[in-house]
């Protein structure tokens, strides 16, 4: 998912109360905030039980395009799929079905049974039929704006020949009965029920067939909160518990997802007390580690233990354009790399309380020397010799840094220029919204461009496939080696674990000598919650678990 922090993703994102430098997802993370635009609409009163939510503005709420981690929010709210992923016991357990699926003795075909008597916010069935439904609009190449997230169904039989316009419906997805779902692979793959847990592939109602610039601004779900009203942009989303819900009902009547210009004010918003949950501003940390308490598992806000610091399935870095004439050159890349300081970025900006990335794979999502890029090492002098030894002379090399300027990367992206000038490279700075910044990244308009990548499930594959495989959406620099597709490919079907995950390291440091990407920090949670919060859980993927949330 990326990260705002996006996992599209990535940072991710993703998700969810903005985090300061966030990508993936695998939301993308966008790590900031945005509150201009529309006109200002008047905040709803809401009661004592609603919690007030700070978020920047999405990308898009409508889970066929859940690429980011600040709509990814609002999806999991309102939202639920098959499984999810719990961390409690670190593996997929089952939510709208009623078990984990079975699965054929090939290693293809997944029957799901759903749960009786679940509805959408409108009243409708949730059924087979609405699963299929919500899984085909991530391939419909007729949508006004066809999904960045398609590439999660990939594995699914006819997803490429419907994605491609040249079917009508994903022969796959098949309706057993009501309360029967089945899905076909085009071959085994041996973390399917992980790629399930995607906050994409969830069931919609018909109305999202009938009128989807409605569902657009206020999508009609399935989970424990509904839309209280129309997106109200770049102002305020209200999300209210739904009376309906099949599952344990909340106890919190709602959520108020305060939309600001940017994450000090949400800071000093909640200072104020007008805000239940904000991340920290840069250079602050510990300050608010001293003032509110440090949380005991790093993602639960309680009373007096309020300061959250843990690891997240992140990954802070720079997307290189592949096209770019100087940048197209791998010692070119891998110079910049070895030019950057990540060691003091860590204690200058996070006060240590993040790890310099010395890979794209984050060390929670697999902690193993192999997953190691040997260029994202310090070492300018060596940085300084590849370029000599290259033919390029001081000054030969300019570069421009592109970024959201409403995410709080500045400072990070003036070390990054302040590294790359020492070694003798030219740099300059280019910031826009979020929204727009995506979209630049979509169209290959930018140089090297910040952006995070947070697990959508936390899998090594969820890492390198939709990064790196050449016609994966999220990858924004066109990477293109056919070792590694073939790779990843065969590495998907292993089903022996440790054999599968020995397959990706050796995946992940090929792509490590290529430098399609310039990793820079693995994210950890900087975020705090106000007195309140009698408990609130913000995971290591940046989700907010609203549903579980508790109010003093």
């Amino acid at each position: 998912m990326a990260d705002f922090n996006m996992n599209r993703r990535q940072f991710v994102g993703s998700a969810l109360a903005a985090s300061a430098l966030a990508a993936l997802a695998g939301c993308t993370n966008n790590g900031g905030g945005t509150g201009s635009g529309s006109a200002s609409a008047a905040a709803p009163t809401v009661g004592d039980n609603y919690m007030n939510f700070y978020l920047s503005e999405p990308a898009y709420i409508d889970p066929y395009n859940a690429q980011e981690n600040q709509g990814t929010a609002v999806v999991r709210a309102c939202f639920d799929g098959l499984v999810t992923w719990d961390w409690s016991v670190n593996e997929a357990v089952p939510v709208c079905a009623t078990e984990l699926p079975t699965v054929s003795e090939d290693g293809l075909t997944y029957t799901f049974k759903l749960r009786e008597g679940m509805k959408f916010h409108n009243g409708d069935p949730v059924d087979a039929e609405s699963f299929k439904r919500g899984w085909q609009r991530l391939a419909d190449s007729t949508m006004a704006s066809p999904s960045e997230i398609g590439y999660h169904l990939a594995p699914v039989a006819g997803y490429a020949e419907m994605a491609a316009g040249e079917a009508e419906e994903i022969s796959g997805l098949t309706v057993v009965d009501d309360l029967t779902f089945q899905v076909t692979l085009t071959d085994p793959m041996a973390d399917f029920v992980a790629v399930c847990c995607h906050p994409g592939l969830v069931p919609v109602p018909q109305a999202a067939i009938d009128d989807p610039a409605s569902f657009l601004e206020k999508p009609i779900g399935n989970g424990p909160f509904m839309m209280a009203d129309a997106w109200q942009h770049n102002q305020y989303i209200l999300l209210e518990k739904f009376a309906d819900y099949y599952g344990e009902a909340p106890k919190i009547d709602g959520v108020y997802m305060s939309i600001q210009a940017d994450p000090d004010t949400a800071f000093r918003a909640l200072e104020a007390g007008d805000i239940d949950f904000a991340m920290i501003p840069a250079g602050k940390i510990q300050e608010t580690v001293d003032a509110y308490g440090l949380s005991d598992d790093g993602f639960t806000v309680t009373p007096g233990k309020q300061t959250l610091t843990g690891t997240e399935l992140s990954t802070y870095y720079l997307v290189v354009n592949l096209e770019d004439e100087a940048l197209s050159d791998v010692n070119v890349r891998r110079a910049i790399s070895l030019a950057i300081d990540r060691q003091a970025i860590v204690d200058t900006l996070y006060e240590g309380y993040r790890e310099p990335a010395n890979s794209i794979m984050p060390l929670s999502i697999d902690d193993n020397e192999q997953n190691v890029w040997e260029y994202c090492a310090y070492d300018p002098e060596r940085a300084k010799q590849i370029l000599t030894d290259a033919g390029y002379a001081e000054g030969d090399i300019s570069v421009e840094l592109n970024y959201n300027g409403d995410g709080g990367h500045e400072e990070l992206m003036s070390a990054v220029q302040a590294n790359l000038e020492a070694i003798g490279i030219t740099v300059t700075q280019d910031t826009t919204e979020w929204a727009t910044y995506l979209n630049n990244l979509s169209d290959g308009n930018y140089k090297l461009a910040r952006l995070g990548w947070t697990a959508d499930y936390p899998t090594m594959d969820n890492f390198l496939y939709p990064n790196f495989f050449s016609t994966a959406d999220n990858n924004y620099g066109g990477y293109n080696n056919p070792d590694v597709d073939a790779a990843l490919l065969a590495a998907r079907q292993i089903q022996d674990e440790e054999e599968r995950k020995n397959a990706y390291r050796a995946i992940c440091h090929q792509i490590g000598e290529d430098m399609p990407v310039i990793p820079i920090v693995f994210y950890a949670h900087n975020y705090v919650g106000t007195e309140r919060l009698a408990s609130f859980n913000y995971d290591a993927q940046t989700i907010p678990h609203f549903e579980t949330a508790e109010l003093a």
